[in-house]
């Protein structure tokens, strides 16, 4: 099986989000999508070009990624969980997935898309 190529990054710190497309394009990845609030991200899921995603588990205004992380695992499309905090901040219906730990370095990054 070989790792996804379509990436969508739910990410709400603009930079972020910017560094994060840089290391996808450095690993040979295409960007689905970038967005930053679960409208946003609900949207470009619906494109059906999603392949995986690296979702921020908080955005801005106290907004969690619950609803983006539902609409990938009913669509059968694997994702990454983003936090700056513990694990204890994973609800509990998606702790069985990878996390990927803030600061991001491109190493994780492809570690982890590589294992979904």
């Amino acid at each position: 099986m070989t790792s996804p190529q379509r990436i969508l990054i739910v990410e709400d710190e603009p930079l972020i989000a910017m560094m994060l497309e840089d290391f996808l394009e450095m690993l040979g990845k295409d960007l689905a999508g970038s967005a930053d609030s679960v409208a946003t991200a609900l949207s470009v899921i619906e494109t059906g070009e999603v392949e995986a995603a690296i979702l921020d588990v908080n955005l801005s205004g106290g907004e969690k990624s619950w609803p983006v992380a539902d609409a990938l695992a009913a669509a059968g499309i694997p994702f990454v969980l983003a936090t700056g905090g513990s694990g204890d901040m994973v609800a509990d219906g998606y702790k069985d997935r990878p996390v990927l730990p803030k600061p991001f370095t491109m190493d994780a990054v492809e570690k982890a898309l590589d294992a979904l």
